[in-house]
């Protein structure tokens, strides 16, 4: 926008901006100071003035209309000096007071005093030390009102200083409270007798002058909608690249338009890269947004934009979709609902001693198979409701698919905003009622010593999220990767970004009592600024060095949404990141399906040494066998189409459902090596929401092809079988810690593998589908705990991928000890599992042979007689 230029001559004209409707008011009077006891005397402008008074006559003059985007641009080198307070007995009493500070190009000063008597607004404007033309020079104040180009206050105010002193003029203005907010934009006019005209003085910048009434200049900090003890609310919001930037208040959820736009003047609204603003709490609105103006190819001054820091956020506006617009969100001008977390206190359990079930929240519950009321099924109230389930199976940490304000077209992956949780899991579809049933789920599934993980995007957005339009520039990949381009890619390294992506997670852990997080796309994580690879990414050390985050879990998943595809790559750690592990569930699914070597089924099952040596240790793999994308336990063993081939997947036989006794024997078996390989090996299980009880997907790979979970399969014959498996393993793994949850990888003295006929494996034969393992109890590490860990024995652990069976030879037990069988996933049920253990008499020689049916696993436990 143009600014007035110098010796601009105020013209009698009015240049219509696109405003509806423009308001007409009137000053409602002029107070000038005199300089004795600074008293203040009232004069009626236009008026005469008495013989003796120190002003020059102004005659009426015509109300002159100024181009008022001269005001509405004003670049104003401005120090908001103070605000204060004032206490006094005066009728007036001044409640709150803010002094901007100016420079004219003159040298001159130019003070500024905003203040609220009663219900009226006062400004009173001091000019000092400034040099005029000539001795009978008279100084007049010309300016105007204005919020924004589109609601533009048309009331022109032309009125005279006061004299208080010889170098100190001064004058007063007085506004009704229904002509703010707004901003006074103005310039000072010198004039003589011999001249009308006059010259203009503006400030330093060769600009007019600006000063905020009604609203103050407000703070750069913290960032987004804040409330002050006042009780006024503060806006911030950071964009570089915006030339100006416009607050959008809605005074009805159902409005499509704002009720009022305040231009924020980039010299008293910006500070360095922060624009900011605040106003009093005791106007009505009760939502926000912002328009960015600025280069057409980057910004769209028409769209309004949400706080990417609100905290609470609005339903998106009616019949926004069909003006074919992107989708849009609001921030709510309210404070975040009081929670009572007295008594919450974290589980805090050891890494290595977690047992993770992941789900999605809404199809977790939302079936009518849960049996719960409408309003709290496929909410965070469900989880609370289903905790039973959750305890029954031993899980001690959930993981939440994402569930952060998403794009409803293309799912949770694809995030919108990152302080908020969906609406539509709270009991009512109501920004506050989520907030507050996911703060009561944490607090319930805490003290019932459950730890919450959250799955994060921070790598990419959903078309019109909520960084998007504010400063792309900054914000994301442009123009630098090309692949990253068309995927709304954050600049996660980028300064600004980074805090943010630290201040989101800060929020949750404070606000949410959130336990830790899963990046999704982790991988993206360690793309530079200009998408260069980083050997040490910024983010991913600050997030491991963050003292609010020094107690979460920190977890890097690298499977991309939009590749679908898992990536491998080195992931820096500084000993605090865990990982995802990819090749886990690759090796695994390869081994049991009989096409696997032994060396990797070996690594695996050993924590993945070959990814966490580098100073970790097995607890920091986090280890799945299927996931809420690609296909779940019960398809990976009834489905293998050519398009499936990247899910490494066996259909025992048949594709699909079947009624096959022996196709479906076969899956049985299947299904438990998969959980029994999950769960007795090094690492920590990630155990997929319907695992336990076959929920399918039809063979589709899609996540969302994924269903609402069905509760009557809880009751079916393999759901229970399954499901007091798992709790049969987690039992296990908890009760032989000292060999199945280790923080550190086992002594090479502590584990025997033996092959087909007690022979060496053939680590690389493909041949070789046979595998045995005997792991050892410390007994130094025995002695050192409590009397019943001394007892512990040794375990015996045998794998067969082959379709034959095989007679194995069980090494000699313990002195003093006898082996007992645990599992056999090839017996039928209940028999493939024993809580006690079924003693394995002696043969010839002291050796136990034992007969191992093809494709199934056993586990053995050496325990005294007496056990």
């Amino acid at each position: 926008m143009a600014t007035l230029s110098p010796f601009h001559t105020i013209g009698s004209h009015c240049l219509n901006l696109g405003a509806n409707e423009l308001s007409k008011s009137a000053i409602t009077s002029c107070v000038c100071k005199s300089k004795v006891g600074q008293s203040l005397q009232r004069i009626d402008v236009g008026r005469k003035l008495l013989p003796g008074e120190v002003v020059h006559n102004v005659a009426q003059s015509p109300r002159w209309s100024l181009d008022l985007r001269c005001f509405a641009a004003a670049r104003v080198s401005v120090e908001q000096t103070e605000e204060s307070v004032t206490k006094t007995s005066q009728v007036d009493e001044l409640q709150k007071q803010s002094t901007y500070l100016f420079r004219t190009e003159t040298g001159g000063q130019v003070k500024v005093f905003v203040c609220k008597r009663s219900v009226k607004y006062v400004v009173d404007i001091e000019v000092s030390s400034l040099l005029l033309s000539s001795d009978d020079s008279q100084l007049k104040l010309s300016g105007g009102l204005y919020r924004s180009n589109h609601d533009i206050i048309n009331q022109i105010i032309e009125t005279p200083f006061i004299a208080r002193s010889s170098s100190e003029l001064a004058l007063e203005l007085e506004f009704e409270a229904k002509e703010v907010p707004c901003y006074l934009s103005f310039l000072l006019k010198a004039s003589s007798g011999a001249s009308s005209r006059g010259s203009e003085i503006k400030s330093h910048r060769k600009s007019s002058f600006c000063v905020p009434i009604g609203l103050d200049q407000g703070y750069p900090a913290p960032l987004g909608l804040s409330f002050s003890t006042d009780g006024s609310m503060n806006f911030a919001v950071y964009s570089r690249n915006a030339e100006s930037l416009v607050l959008c208040l809605y005074d009805d959820n159902a409005s499509e338009k704002p009720a009022l736009e305040l231009d924020l003047d980039p010299y008293v609204n910006r500070t360095g890269n922060i624009w900011h603003a605040s106003i009093e709490g005791a106007w009505t609105f009760v939502s926000y947004g912002y328009r960015c103006k600025g280069n057409r190819d980057t910004f769209h001054a028409e769209h309004v934009l949400l706080d990417p820091y609100a905290k609470i956020i609005g339903s998106s506006i009616p019949n926004h979709h069909e003006s074919g617009l992107l989708p849009k969100h609001l921030g709510r001008l309210c404070k975040e609902p009081a929670f009572d977390w007295s008594g919450d206190l974290s589980p805090n359990i050891p890494l290595e001693q977690l047992l993770v079930y992941r789900l999605n929240v809404m199809q977790f519950t939302k079936d009518k198979s849960s049996k719960l009321p409408a309003d709290v099924a496929g909410t965070f109230s469900g989880v609370t409701e289903k905790v039973q389930h959750l305890k029954d199976l031993g899980i001690n940490a959930v993981l939440l698919e994402p569930i952060l304000t998403f794009s409803e077209q293309k799912g949770p992956y694809f995030p919108c905003h990152f302080f908020s949780p969906a609406n539509l899991y709270g009991p009512s579809n109501g920004s506050v009622s989520a907030i507050n049933s996911m703060k009561g789920m944490v607090k319930n599934l805490h003290a019932n010593g459950i730890e919450v993980f959250l799955e994060v995007v921070f790598t990419h957005t959903a078309e019109g999220g909520a960084l998007q339009g504010l400063d792309d520039l900054s914000y994301y990949h442009k123009n630098s990767v090309e692949d990253l381009e068309a995927r709304n890619a954050l600049n996660c390294n980028y300064p600004v970004v980074q805090q943010f992506i630290l201040d989101s997670l800060r929020h949750w852990v404070t606000e949410f009592h959130i336990d830790g997080f899963c990046f999704i796309n982790a991988s993206c994580l360690l793309r530079g600024v200009h998408g260069e690879h980083l050997s040490r990414p910024p983010l991913v050390e600050a997030i491991a060095f963050e003292p609010v985050l020094s107690m979460t879990k920190i977890i890097a998943d690298c499977w991309d949404p939009y590749d679908k595809m898992p990536k491998e790559i080195r992931f820096p750690h500084w000993k605090k990141w865990a990982e995802m592990n990819t090749k886990f569930c690759s090796d695994i699914r390869n081994f049991l399906r009989g096409q696997g070597a032994l060396s990797s089924l070996a690594t695996r099952l050993c924590g993945s040494g070959d990814i966490f040596s580098d100073g970790r240790g097995p607890a920091f793999s986090f280890n799945f066998i299927a996931r809420n994308f690609g296909l779940p336990l019960v398809d990976l063993v009834s489905y293998s189409n050519a398009e499936l081939a990247s899910e490494v997947s066996w259909n025992c036989g048949e594709e699909g459902p079947t009624i096959n006794t022996a196709v479906l024997e076969r899956r049985l078996k299947q299904i438990r090596n998969f959980l029994f390989v999950l769960y007795i090996s090094l690492g920590i299980p990630v155990l997929n929401m319907g695992d336990e009880c076959g929920h399918s997907s039809s063979g589709s790979p899609s996540c969302g092809s994924r269903k609402h979970l069905d509760w009557n399969t809880m009751t079916t014959g393999f759901g229970i079988q399954t499901t007091k498996f798992i709790s049969f393993l987690i039992s296990l793994r908890k009760s032989r810690s000292d060999l199945l949850q280790k923080r550190n990888f086992l002594k090479e003295e502590n584990i025997e593998w033996h092959g087909s006929n007690r022979s060496p494996p053939g680590w690389e034969d493909p041949s070789c589908k046979f595998l045995a393992m005997r792991l050892k109890a410390d007994k130094a590490e025995g002695q050192l705990s409590s009397e019943a860990s001394q007892l512990k024995g040794d375990l015996f652990i045998a794998f067969n991928a082959a379709d034959r069976a095989e007679t194995i030879i069980l090494p000699p037990p313990p002195e003093g000890m006898a082996w007992r069988q645990l599992v056999d996933t090839a017996l039928p049920y209940p028999g493939f599992f024993s809580t006690d253990g079924k003693p394995i008499c002696e043969q010839m020689m002291g050796l136990v042979a034992y007969k191992m049916k093809s494709r199934s696993c056993i586990l053995f436990e050496a325990c005294t007689d007496g056990s």
